[in-house]
């Protein structure tokens, strides 16, 4: 092929790098969207079983701690992808939003196994 324009791997000079860290920071807000969608339809969930008292307030107090530290994370997260070179995902904020996520999903579980 003349000049060169192969399928091979292009120059980076040609790469684009506002792309990819918009499309990440379009996929956390479509996360944290999910999240909150999820910490209020559990959160509707143990009003509607509100029979435990203190037990449902303590729940619903943990889930709402996890999610508003998910959400803080995660948009601390976008903040970050907002520059031309975005820097890596630290492992303390890796592992803070993995933790999060567990948490989350056990949260999730027992309210649904109490419904």
């Amino acid at each position: 092929m003349a000049g060169g324009a192969g399928p091979g791997p292009r120059p980076a000079s040609d790469r684009d790098p506002g792309l990819q860290p918009e499309r990440t920071r379009l996929a956390w807000r479509r996360t944290t969207l999910s999240a909150t969608v999820v910490a209020l339809l559990a959160g509707r969930q143990l009003l509607r079983n509100a029979e435990g008292g203190a037990v449902v307030a303590a729940e619903a107090a943990l889930t709402g701690l996890v999610w508003f530290g998910f959400v803080v994370l995660a948009h601390r997260r976008m903040r970050a992808m907002a520059g031309c070179r975005p820097p890596g995902l630290p492992p303390r904020t890796a592992l803070l939003l993995i933790g999060c996520t567990l948490a989350l999903a056990l949260c999730g579980a027992v309210i649904l196994l109490q419904g």
